[in-house]
């Protein structure tokens, strides 16, 4: 197994020379070069990376906010004649028998009276978003891959994210009010993919998964805003939400248009040479920039099928080469598994005898521990192992949350905050692993592809749910189930950790058949 240090950090020595690849023997290859130019970790990449990372803090308001927007308001009798109490369905009690404890504008369901709607209509605007999630990771899945670049892909998310937001506080009905958060899951559907690619290709792959990490701290800390913000508000209109979290995401996307660089091996690849060797200076430490000029003159690269229009001949070239497809379908069988625990837990914590703030922000707290382990560790980490492990785990302290008696009532917040904090560790290093997995042609998009199967597994965690709150049959139960099965194909993918980051589908196609012939150490 290849280390961790940067690639070719002595060049010009005999060792390097007699070890490298044969396709390197006479020209550099792309990533050595980057490695041995910006493999150095220094203040602008830091800064870099910073400013890149903190798209997930906007990304992470805008997907839970609606559980504290649209929550089902609590109610008080204020007669006890017709039979009022507090286990009475307020839809057969007359109007003037009850109330709301707080004021009607404070959730979408008091304001638009939609207390006796179907779970069809409540449900919609939640609904909505993840179909927009679904639909925009899809749609544009490989435009930064393609034609946009990462830089811009993140801009133009956030930016439509953020406009789309501002734009729900004038919802005047609940169709509009679905609509609009259509708009904004389609938009921001490939922040997060755009945002972790973007900080991996702007270091040397001894940072590339602390960098990772930082992402995953930042939506942290934006599903923890969440609710101190709503809790702030209590008091207020469900608008204000929304108006706290639009506001800054607009000005935060002007700060990426301005200040954030474009991934230099993006750039390369694309045949805008000039670029990637200006970005490159401008976030290589002083002692490695002198090199980026005699360097690139010597690469040996081909642009192979990257730049050819075709948005989705990415997706294409994933199926089509047999090696590809062996590693896609396992990451997306686990993140479907993933995505149902990580999405549809924090919607079943109404369903748990627990404060919903404290519930919600023990969750969002369990996420900084997961966050700082894969940080400290995810340069030793086997990527294979910790995807079945933790995956594993969540999926055992999911099925003990399904048991039943007083014991097991009392622990249950403590067995799901460890089942959540097992699923958040694993959807990071699965994250990570992707990225590693894949070519730079298509590493956006298999990623995004990723995310979306993530998604995708969050559509039935609202179902199983509401299924749970009318026939009482356990939604956690079944959450620990399909992780703890998902995760075992994890089994079939191979170990990337210290590995090289390849640029183009002949190059780890060359890689693939050199390991299974006995030479990874040498490609690695």
């Amino acid at each position: 197994m290849a280390d961790s240090t940067p690639l070719l950090s002595q060049p010009n020595s005999a060792e390097s020379q007699s070890t490298a690849p044969p396709l390197e023997k006479y020209h550099p290859s792309l990533d050595s070069t980057i490695e041995r130019c910006i493999g150095v970790f220094g203040w602008a990449q830091f800064f870099q990376t910073l400013l890149v990372s903190l798209a997930w803090l906007f990304d992470a308001q805008q997907t839970f906010i609606s559980v504290f927007t649209d929550a089902y308001p609590t109610w008080h009798c204020t007669t006890h004649q017709h039979g009022c109490n507090s286990l009475s369905n307020i839809c057969h009690l007359p109007k003037n028998s009850w109330a709301w404890d707080w004021p009607s504008y404070t959730s979408i369901i008091s304001e638009w009276k939609l207390e006796c709607s179907s779970s069809i209509i409540t449900g919609l605007p939640a609904s909505s978003f993840f179909m927009g999630c679904l639909v925009g990771g899809f749609v544009l899945a490989t435009l930064a891959d393609s034609s946009l670049g990462r830089k811009n892909m993140i801009f133009l998310s956030c930016l439509t994210m953020s406009l789309s937001s501002l734009l729900t506080v004038f919802s005047t009905n609940i169709w509009v009010y679905s609509a609009l958060r259509l708009v904004c899951g389609f938009s921001r559907a490939t922040i997060g993919t755009s945002a972790l690619v973007l900080t991996a290709e702007l270091v040397g792959k001894r940072w590339r998964g602390q960098v990772g990490v930082m992402g995953f701290f930042c939506f942290t800390i934006g599903f923890l805003s969440l609710p101190a913000i709503a809790y702030l508000n209590r008091g207020s209109s469900w608008r204000s939400l929304y108006l706290w979290t639009s506001i800054p995401g607009i000005f935060y996307s002007m700060l990426v248009h301005f200040f954030v660089r474009e991934s230099p091996r993006w750039l390369y690849v694309h045949g805008r040479k000039e670029e990637a060797v200006a970005t490159m200076k401008s976030i290589a430490t002083p002692s490695h920039s002198s090199c980026l000029t005699w360097s690139f003159s010597e690469v040996s690269f081909q642009e192979e099928r990257c730049n050819n229009g075709n948005i989705f001949s990415t997706i294409k070239m994933l199926v089509q080469k047999r090696w590809a497809f062996r590693r896609l379908l396992p990451v997306l069988v686990i993140g479907f598994g993933i995505g149902l625990v990580y999405y549809g837990m924090p919607l079943g914590l109404g369903n748990l005898s627990f404060n919903l703030y404290l519930s919600i922000t023990l969750n969002a707290l369990s996420e900084i521990p997961s966050s700082l382990i894969t940080i400290l560790l995810i340069g030793k980490l086997n990527r294979k192992f910790s995807v079945l492990a933790f995956s594993t785990l969540s999926g055992i302290f999911s099925i003990m949350c399904a048991l039943k008696g007083e014991v097991w009532t009392r622990l249950q917040i403590g067995l799901e905050s460890v089942s959540f904090f097992s699923c958040c560790t694993a959807l990071s290093i699965l994250l990570i692993f992707t990225i590693e997995l894949f070519p730079t042609c298509v590493r956006n998009s298999a990623t995004s592809l990723v995310r979306q199967a993530v998604v995708f597994g969050g559509v039935f965690g609202p179902m199983l749910v509401a299924e749970e709150r009318r026939d009482g049959v356990s939604s956690y139960g079944v959450f620990g189930l399909v992780i703890g099965c998902c995760g075992l194909f994890a089994v079939f993918l191979p170990e990337t950790r210290g590995r090289a980051l390849c640029d183009t589908m002949d190059e780890e196609e060359h890689k693939e058949k050199a390991i299974c012939n006995g030479e990874g150490d040498v490609l690695a």
